[in-house]
């Protein structure tokens, strides 16, 4: 994950979710606006959601903490694995 803040179980600092939702980007993510649909329909089912991106930083990485540490929603954030179009073909993996 990101963040240590997205841990669940903080004695092993991991981060573990049953039946989550997967999203996957193969860009970095800024700002928050483009991610708040997703968020808030993911919101309404009560269950996680693993946003697996490029990078997370700025104002979305504060968004997804807060909401997270609030209770608003249960989300980690993770760092794509690879580079170039090695990680393309990583993300097309996950997503099968």
């Amino acid at each position: 994950y990101i963040s240590q803040y997205f841990a669940t179980n903080r004695e092993k600092m991991i981060t573990e979710f049953e039946n989550p939702y997967i999203l996957l980007l193969d860009q970095k993510v800024s700002t928050v606006q483009p991610l708040v649909p997703v968020l808030e329909a993911v919101a309404h089912t009560g269950k996680p959601l693993v946003l697996i991106a490029d990078d997370v930083d700025g104002e979305a990485l504060t968004a997804l903490i807060l909401n997270n540490l609030k209770g608003s929603i249960k989300v980690v954030a993770v760092k794509a694995p690879g580079f170039g179009d090695r990680k393309k073909e990583m993300l097309e993996d996950i997503a099968i």
